[in-house]
């Protein structure tokens, strides 16, 4: 299967529709009995309220997260080839991105980490261009805007604004203009939701809505690692993946360096950000997607040994569908 989406052939993108719902099988032979989503943050639907998804059916909810999740892998493919990370263009990101999607029931669902992803993926591709230009600083405004529309529909993803600094240290020379800019970009929109709060006498509310931020991050953890167990595929995968990008390292080009150290960035604050919102949400970890697929991506379209990485992506497949249906 890694071998077919090693190619750009048209028939991909059929197998890619016919992959996605496979992968969701589980959930519509045991179909939740309510599934509820709330497009944005309560905070943000004073100001605006998006009915979307509400009066889905269960059934409803699955497929149109389906449909969501295959538009976000192939613009995810289509970045990640049109910047060629993966050294060759092929659909393994888009395949790897719903394999990485499919890992727990609540990323199969539709929710607020689901819709983020499109304001990642979008980030991605920004972020990437960046290196590419002369100027940065209409795009890091953006990219500041990205970020606060972000935080409307998902509060933790707030902290993707460190991503502007970073994303600024691995890819330009200091330029003061531009680490302001994108902070500019975050400020304007929550200017606009001040300014509303101001006007309905309600400015306290909105000074809670930073209360978040003073969380401590937990030092215990309450875990099931039977639940999990279904990482240790991904996990060797990712090792694998690393090696691999360790041996081909300073092979590759310069801006590729790069982008797999800004993905990295952006993987580990996807995964700490969880505490800004109170309890552990596994959908929270969708986040983690987009970056985490380009590194199991590149480990496929590396790897050398056919039995041995078909072997391994089976057994990734098979230990999913087997703990979503247990």
């Amino acid at each position: 299967m890694i071998n077919q989406f090693r190619t750009l052939q048209p028939a991909n993108l059929i197998l890619l529709l016919v992959y996605a719902f496979f992968m969701r099988a589980a959930l519509f032979v045991h179909m939740p009995e309510q599934l509820n989503f709330a497009f944005l943050e309560p905070f943000a639907r004073l100001l605006i309220d998006i009915p979307i998804g509400q009066g889905l059916s269960p059934a409803g909810n699955v497929f149109f997260a389906a449909l969501i999740s295959i538009a976000q892998a192939l613009w995810f493919n289509r970045v990640v080839n049109n910047h060629n990370l993966m050294g060759k263009p092929n659909y393994l990101p888009a395949l790897l991105y719903l394999t990485a999607g499919s890992l727990f029931m609540p990323f199969m669902v539709l929710s607020p980490t689901m819709m983020c992803n499109f304001l990642l993926i979008l980030m991605i591709d920004k972020f990437l261009k960046i290196g590419k230009s002369t100027q940065a600083i209409m795009p890091l405004f953006d990219v500041g805007m990205l970020v606060a529309v972000g935080t409307l529909i998902y509060f933790p993803f707030v902290s993707m604004l460190l991503m502007l600094w970073l994303g600024l240290l691995v890819y330009r020379s200091f330029n003061w203009r531009e680490w302001v800019s994108g902070l500019l970009g975050f400020l304007t929109v929550f200017f606009f939701l001040g300014v509303f709060y101001y006007w309905n006498d309600n400015l306290e509310m909105f000074y809670r809505i930073w209360l978040p931020l003073t969380n401590k991050f937990p030092s215990v953890f309450q875990i099931n690692y039977n639940d999990y167990i279904v990482l240790v595929p991904v996990i060797v995968i990712i090792v694998l993946g690393t090696l691999q990008l360790r041996e081909n390292f300073f092979r590759s080009f310069i801006s590729t360096r790069k982008a797999f150290q800004l993905l990295f960035c952006m993987f580990l604050i996807a995964m700490a950000s969880f505490y800004l919102k109170p309890g552990v949400r596994l959908s929270h970890f969708l986040l983690c997607v987009p970056p985490g697929a380009v590194l199991l991506a590149y480990y496929f379209t590396n790897a050398s040994k056919r039995w041995f990485y078909e072997s391994l992506f089976i057994l990734l497949v098979l230990s999913i569908q087997y703990f979503l249906f247990v």
